[in-house]
């Protein structure tokens, strides 16, 4: 098992380039289940979860095959409808497939999937919808089964938004007989991007990015070329990474939109943004302030960064209030922090970041994909050696993050686990 070693403090300059969104890869590979002929997909990142959807679609029948710098994939042979557990036992997205092949072949298995331990995460609000459809649900043994002879349009309405059930539902209704109306939809750009991708694939889709989706159901999807938008977590996660260090550093092919209220509460602090297009230019180098910010569905600050930026206001005068209102266990990167001299409180959903604390490096463990993150950007502010266990985590979602901070000037290492102990 590797592990990451970072020599502190550090110092970041000069240009970095952000990957392809994981969370809008996940639900658009699923998607191509849906489509006949050949679905080509740009800006695809290399991560462990890419690998363990493209897994599935290999064991469901599908071909894919790189060709250069993209992904092509056919879902035409697909016959199997059976999702195992031992193929998605460690990524939550895996239940984006119920909803395409359910729409495809009129039935799925699906086991109930795993993922981060960062709190409940229910899929109650899919199956709901699924079966306002028409589905039949039952679980059992681990696993979902779903059938309907055919979907039928309606209205639905989540109690609570949700960005995986907005997906899930929007697919398998662009197939079924009639319009669906989705309320209380989630906004996110990754559902943006996944609805771009199934009206090229010709659905019949409007209001994504709306609280009102209109799905009007099509017969067939066809093949289409599709880019993945940037991944505006693993832009925000390099944002912040610099911000803490005292860097100047352009952050490069990104979507700054998409990060609209991350970067207000980062020039609250004091930290100098300038963005265009494409690009985000952080400078940070005279004290940092406090501030208070609570996480909230997009286009709200992303509980996807919370970690991260409170690794960035340990570095910040006076005590700063973090709520975290999406998952109620989104704390676990506390104590590790805690380790590293952080003095941070825990009361509920609230945590208060005492900033001004020197870092000092130490042997910490990441327990999920972002508390990894954190880990990264506070063993960069740290003084000292910082070793970090379970970074398959990162891997799950950050294509060659040591790689890129390498090249800004960070003293950071991978070493396998026989290194380790050698």
């Amino acid at each position: 098992m590797d592990q990451l070693m970072i020599e502190g403090p550090n110092f970041l300059s000069g240009r970095v380039q952000v990957s392809g969104s994981k969370n809008a890869a996940l639900p658009i590979l699923a998607a191509t289940l849906m489509g006949q002929g050949t679905q080509k997909i740009l800006n695809v990142p290399n991560l462990g979860d890419i690998r363990t959807i493209l897994n599935l679609l290999t064991h469901l029948g599908a071909s894919v095959k790189k060709e250069d710098s993209a992904l092509l994939v056919c879902a035409d042979s697909v016959s199997e409808h059976d999702v195992p557990y031992e193929l998605v036992k460690t990524m939550r997205a895996s239940i984006l497939v119920l909803g395409p092949l359910l729409a495809r072949f009129g039935k799925a298995k699906v086991s109930l999937p795993g993922g981060c331990a960062i709190g409940e995460r229910p899929i109650n609000l899919h199956l709901m919808g699924l079966q306002k459809l028409g589905a039949q649900i039952e679980i059992s043994e681990g696993y979902i089964y779903a059938q309907a002879s055919k979907l039928t349009g309606t209205k639905i309405c989540f109690d609570d938004i949700t960005v995986n059930g907005t997906q899930n539902i929007m697919m398998a209704a662009t197939l079924a007989k009639g319009v669906t109306l989705l309320e209380n939809a989630a906004k996110e750009p990754e559902v943006v991007d996944l609805a771009h991708f199934l009206n090229k694939m010709g659905a019949n889709i409007s209001g994504a990015g709306t609280d009102t989706m209109i799905i009007e159901g099509v017969e067939t999807l066809g093949q289409a070329t599709h880019e993945i938008i940037p991944d505006r977590i693993e832009a925000g996660t390099l944002v912040l990474a610099v911000a803490a260090t005292g860097g100047n550093v352009r952050v490069e092919h990104c979507a700054p939109q998409h990060l609209g209220f991350v970067l207000d509460k980062l020039m609250a602090c004091g930290v100098h943004i300038e963005q265009d297009e494409r690009s985000i230019w952080v400078k940070s180098n005279k004290v940092l302030e406090k501030i208070n910010m609570e996480t909230k569905p997009y286009p709200g600050f992303p509980t996807d960064l919370q970690a991260q930026m409170m690794a960035f206001l340990t570095q910040t005068q006076g005590t700063s209030r973090i709520v975290e209102n999406i998952f109620e266990k989104r704390f676990n990167h506390v104590a590790e922090l805690g380790r590293m001299g952080a003095q941070i409180t825990i009361d509920g959903r609230c945590a208060m970041v005492e900033g001004g604390k020197k870092l000092s490096g130490a042997p910490v463990m990441a327990t999920d994909l972002r508390a990894s993150a954190s880990l990264v950007i506070a063993g960069l502010v740290a003084h000292g050696r910082t070793e970090i266990s379970r970074v398959y985590h990162l891997d799950r979602g950050y294509e060659q993050l040591e790689e890129k901070l390498k090249n800004l000037g960070a003293r950071i290492y991978r070493v396998s686990n026989r290194e380790c102990k050698g």
